[in-house]
Order: C-alpha cells, then structure tokens, then sequence
C-alpha cells in the first residue's frame, strides 16, 4: 500500500496517524480542539515528535477538554512544567489556557467550533497540486482567529492544523488516500 513519502513505515503512530487523522474530516470540537493544540505545540519540532507524545499529551491536558483547561491554575501550570513526557514549553501552556477560553467564546457564537471552521470553504474539503505551508485560507483563518483573542496560531500551524482536520485533504497522487484536486 503506497503512503504518503514523509510517513515514517517504521513508527506504527505515525502510519496510524496518516492513515486515520490526517487529511480526514473531523467535526467533533474535543478533536478539533485536540489538534489544534498538538499543531501549536509541534511548533519547531517534527510533528512525529507530538504524534510519539500524543497519549501523553491527552493524559497531561485532560483529553483536551476545554471547559476543564478553561480552570487550569498555577498548580496544574507547574504540573505540567513538570511533567516530562510533554512539552514543556510555559507559552505553549499558558497559551493552551487562554485558547480554551477563546474556543468557547466562538463556540457560544456559532454554536460549535465544528460550524466555525469549516464555514471557511463552505463545508468543503480542499485538495492542493503543490506543497504549501501556508495559503490563503491559512492566513485568513490565522488573522482571524487572532482577533478572537487566541495565541500562537500563525499561518504556518493553521495551515498544519487544517490538514490535520481534514479540511485540507493533502495526500499525495500516489498515496491510497490521494484526493482530487482543486
């Protein structure tokens, strides 16, 4: 079975991750929230580095629950400054806390994270013919999603985190789970 030329065969996370996440339509805001998370936390790291910590990132970050990292204290910050299976990078953390709060604040508007995000391209999955790292779209949603007030969301991880959701399906011509393009 032909995969995309960046998965790693060896690492059954990341082939897993190819083959079931990335590029496939999410709706549900827990998972939207997730990845949105996992993009900002990959942040100068491989995203094979996230995807071999992400167990431990949901244990961390209490399955990306928003309304509970919404509360998160300075003992639960120092928890996770501590916890070395993580990243523990004091922005990224501190940054995750105030992007809870932003995502329910859209959520309370639109009535889901889900509506927001794929408003943008009207329910529709993209697929590009080239290799981006940043579009548009990426730089719209990035700009946007900054009014609202969240923190480390630039092109490049909006970019990311758009293929990790499925609103951009990126899977090259020769992978089994290539697209059309558009």
């Amino acid at each position: 079975m032909n995969r995309c030329s960046w998965v790693n065969l060896d690492n059954k996370l990341y082939v897993n991750y190819h083959d079931n996440v990335w590029g496939c339509e999410c709706h549900d805001d827990i998972l939207l929230f997730k990845y949105l998370i996992l993009e900002m936390f990959q942040a100068g790291l491989a995203w094979e580095t996230i995807i071999n910590k992400e167990k431990y990132f949901c244990d961390a970050f209490d399955n990306f629950d928003y309304n509970v990292i919404v509360n998160y204290d300075d003992n639960k910050i120092n928890e996770l400054m501590n916890n070395k299976d993580i990243i523990r990078n004091r922005l990224k953390i501190l940054s995750t806390i105030n992007n809870a709060k932003v995502f329910i604040n859209i959520i309370n508007e639109w009535g889901s994270f889900d509506k927001y995000i794929w408003h943008y391209t009207k329910g529709r999955q993209i697929h590009y013919k080239r290799f981006h790292t940043t579009s548009k779209l990426s730089d719209k949603l990035s700009s946007d999603l900054k009014k609202f007030g969240m923190k480390f969301i630039g092109s490049t991880i909006i970019y990311s985190y758009l293929e990790a959701i499925g609103v951009l399906n990126n899977h090259e011509d020769t992978c089994f789970k290539g697209g059309v393009h558009v």
